[in-house]
């Protein structure tokens, strides 16, 4: 349990964004006793309980692993796996990465060693479509074909190409190497890309440019089965326990890194009432919304470097839709997505607007300027 300005922060890694019925509402149960009764969605498609008072960490413990959410303590911090939110659903990839991505975490918590990897690496499992591929993960799949992935190193393309039925074992060589390399290079280094002498077996930048990653749409989502799926904003990646009530409802639930949820394999009869029923309790199922897009760090009064309420004052500023927008109470910019975006940070004596760099002065009309630099993107 980490310590924030509101009380204890808990993160709940749930690898390939992948929540059964039951386990929503276990985490929903437990955020309502042991914390404010909300879920917070990260960068990493992960969950997060906040404001956890102090001495609750055994019973929280015992309840997350009755869920099946902690199936190792040991490993607790290194099972972070991001997978192609729809893989195996939809009509786009080319190769179902489910299946690797439960083996890839049954066979990191398998290894002592690997509990050792700093809590901030990173694994992606990309099918093909290119929505994760990009996120710059110290060790990634991209599938080029049925039977073919590329194996990536720090945001690049190695040039090794493994199997389906190779590429997990490969995935795993490679985290014990870096493991191997922080001893031999004298470092402590949390990520590849910060090794001082990289990793010396791999190369980079060899094979494909990979591509910039993609948000799943939002909205209602064909299956190749015949069934639907329902993409829906959780706004600010803050949801409720009114929410949860009716994604549990809904069955499985899938987590994404862009702060949105997933319900899947819901009878296309029933895909209008469901849209209409996230909407009920705040979720956001229009594509036009000006909600899509817009993210933020946890701003006070959950973090003490923050210098603004940045959930409250994104959500008054009421700027129109367009390009991704993030806003941020401090120069650390946590929670910062990936590829172009309109940054919003506040400074002390208001917000500077920017974009690729580029910063506007402080401005009277907020939501106007923070807008147009939304329509730019």
């Amino acid at each position: 349990m980490h310590a924030a300005a509101d009380g204890g922060l808990v993160r709940v890694r749930v690898p390939g964004g992948v929540l059964a019925a039951p386990q929503l509402a276990a985490l929903t149960a437990l955020s309502g006793q042991f914390s404010d009764g909300s879920l917070e969605l990260t960068s990493r498609g992960n969950v997060q309980l906040r404001g956890v008072a102090p001495g609750a960490e055994v019973s929280l413990a015992a309840g997350l692993q009755a869920a099946g959410l902690l199936p190792s303590a040991a490993h607790e911090r290194v099972r972070n796996i991001i997978a192609s939110t729809l893989s195996g659903r939809d009509f786009l990839g080319v190769l179902d990465v489910r299946p690797l991505a439960v083996a890839l975490d049954s066979g990191l918590c398998a290894d002592p060693v690997l509990a050792h990897l700093p809590g901030r690496f990173l694994f992606t499992l990309d099918d093909g479509r290119g929505d994760v591929a990009g996120l710059g993960a110290d060790v990634g799949l991209l599938a080029c074909g049925p039977d073919e992935l590329a194996l990536l190193l720090a945001g690049a393309d190695t040039g090794v190409r493994v199997t389906p039925a190779d590429a997990v074992a490969a995935v795993l060589a490679v985290a014990r190497a870096f493991l191997d390399e922080r001893v031999a290079q004298g470092s402590a280094a949390w990520r590849i890309a910060e090794l001082p002498h990289g990793l010396p077996d791999f190369g980079s930048d060899r094979g494909v440019r990979l591509p910039i990653p993609t948000p799943n749409p939002v909205g209602a989502i064909h299956q190749r089965d015949g069934r639907v799926a329902i993409a829906a904003v959780v706004p600010l990646g803050r949801l409720t326990a009114a929410a949860s009530a009716v994604l549990v409802d809904a069955g499985e639930i899938l987590v994404t890194p862009w702060r949105t949820v997933v319900a899947v394999d819901l009878p296309p009869a029933d895909a209008e009432s469901w849209a209409a029923r996230l909407g009920s309790v705040g979720l956001v199922t229009d594509p036009a919304s000006p909600w899509v897009g817009v993210t933020a760090c946890a701003g006070r009064p959950g973090c003490a470097n923050a210098l603004a309420d940045v959930r409250t004052d994104a959500a008054q500023a009421q700027v129109g839709a367009g390009g991704p927008v993030h806003w941020i109470g401090c120069e650390r910019g946590c929670g910062r997505p990936a590829g172009r975006h309109v940054q919003v940070l506040a400074t002390g004596e208001g917000y500077e607007v920017s974009v690729d760099g580029q910063a506007s002065d402080h401005h009277a009309d907020l939501a106007g300027t923070v807008t147009a630099a939304r329509r730019s993107l």
